[in-house]
């Protein structure tokens, strides 16, 4: 079968991983498959090792920055000019399936009505707000897929107050595990000293609602308790957010946190980054759909806390392999955090997140579901 993927960023995280799963997969069963992104990036190289054809277009992928009038006009035109490319490209390629990743790609769902070829939309966002967007994609989602696969209960909770429960189909993500079970070198000493310290780390995208500044804000009240914490953050900011990345440094800088605070930006060696760590926070300030770094730290054998909301609720059981905290007080999150800074109780906690990942979220029980949706 000849396949079409849309996706709508050129990074590495959490929903191109799953793109990156996906294209593993087909490539297995042997399907043809291109994938089409906006402009090149981390994740260009790596479809390609996998066997994907790569298609640059420009998507009008929707951005809070577009949120103005002049940023509609932009994507209503852009849109429409990557729907006509499409177009072209599904009937010269004969394409038999359209699969779009992320609510955020539009312009794949139009071209394959047009073109008359089922289209898959896979759902890996929360979105609340604003209501009358969340209500247009709801219903351009009804029309224009025939299928619509959504990561966690969270996701389909959200989205069955614009789109009817039945037409929404849970697949939790599974991902391939083997790097996170071999012992991985840790990183560097001049990142985290070799001295054994406990060290708690966050990985994630840098924006507005992933939860850094929370993060250095509970570093800071648990550094006056536990001063030889330290803490590591990894990841990078979107392009044309770079300031949201230096407002963390200078955060850092504002609580004296040089030194104990690490900001390591983009990486691609995240096994080694969760050997290197004792505990993974997950401080999201918006409901997380589902994940994939708690997926990656738990298959390590580390526990993970995260904020009560979202995707997480379904994968860390309080108390045995995690824990939560509230998105909103700091001095309380800090409290909690504070009762599992034990290396032993890491340890055991961590042995329990890696049964229960291997056991409800493999990669076998992912590939078997998905691919009876897609073929």
């Amino acid at each position: 079968m000849k396949i079409l993927l849309l996706h709508s960023s050129s990074d590495l995280y959490g929903a191109s991983k799953i793109l990156l799963g996906i294209v593993q997969l087909l490539k297995k069963r042997n399907h043809q498959v291109w994938v089409v992104l906006s402009e090149a990036g981390p994740l260009s190289s790596v479809l390609t090792e996998a066997g994907a054809t790569v298609v640059y277009i420009r998507l009008g992928i929707l951005r809070r920055k577009y949120a103005t009038p002049f940023g509609i006009i932009n994507r209503i035109i852009t849109i429409s000019h990557a729907k006509k490319q499409l177009r072209q490209f599904i009937n010269q390629a004969g394409i038999e399936r359209v699969y779009s990743n992320t609510s955020g790609v539009l312009a794949g769902a139009f071209a394959a009505a047009a073109c008359k070829v089922p289209h898959i939309w896979h759902i890996h966002e929360i979105i609340e707000k604003p209501r009358l967007l969340k209500w247009l994609l709801g219903k351009w989602m009804q029309r224009y897929a025939q299928k619509i696969v959504v990561v966690s209960d969270a996701v389909k909770q959200s989205w069955q107050t614009v789109i009817p429960e039945k037409q929404l189909i849970v697949v939790h993500n599974g991902i391939d595990y083997t790097p996170y079970i071999t012992e991985a070198p840790a990183i560097s000493s001049n990142q985290v000293s070799n001295e054994n310290p406990f060290v708690i780390g966050m990985v994630g995208r840098v924006h507005f609602w992933k939860g850094q500044s929370y993060f250095i804000e509970i570093a800071g009240i648990l550094h006056q308790r536990f001063p030889h914490i330290q803490w590591i953050m990894a990841g990078d900011a979107f392009p044309g957010y770079e300031y949201l990345y230096q407002s963390l440094s200078d955060q850092v800088e504002q609580l004296h946190l040089q030194g104990v605070v690490k900001q390591l930006g983009f990486r691609t060696d995240i096994p080694a980054i969760m050997q290197s760590i004792d505990l993974l926070i997950l401080p999201s300030q918006l409901p997380d759909p589902f994940p994939t770094v708690i997926l990656e730290a738990m298959a390590s054998g580390k526990p993970v806390i995260a904020t009560e909301m979202g995707g997480a609720l379904e994968m860390i059981d309080r108390g045995i392999t995690g824990d939560f905290i509230p998105p909103d007080a700091a001095e309380k999150a800090a409290d909690i955090i504070s009762k599992w800074i034990n290396k032993q109780k890491c340890q055991t906690a961590g042995i329990a997140a890696r049964e229960k990942v291997l056991q409800q979220f493999s990669l076998e029980s992912w590939e078997n579901n998905l691919i009876k949706i897609i073929e």
